[in-house]
């Protein structure tokens, strides 16, 4: 099956949330503050792949 927009974007999303949680494992964040503002980006990743994939199911029962 040919890859449609939202695989793209849930691809991308899935690329920025592992480079995120390594930048936390690696001890990259200089301070509580920026441990939060990674944690912050984090669940915005996960809520918009939620997103995309609700999108995604529902213009799939509209071509059916």
């Amino acid at each position: 099956m040919a890859k449609t927009v939202f695989d793209v974007l849930l691809e991308k999303l899935e690329e920025a949330k592992t480079d995120s949680m390594q930048f936390l494992v690696d001890g990259a964040p200089k301070d509580y503050a920026g441990y939060r503002e990674t944690c912050g980006y984090l669940r915005g990743l996960a809520a918009a792949g939620r997103l995309i994939l609700d999108l995604a199911k529902i213009q799939e029962d509209n071509d059916d």
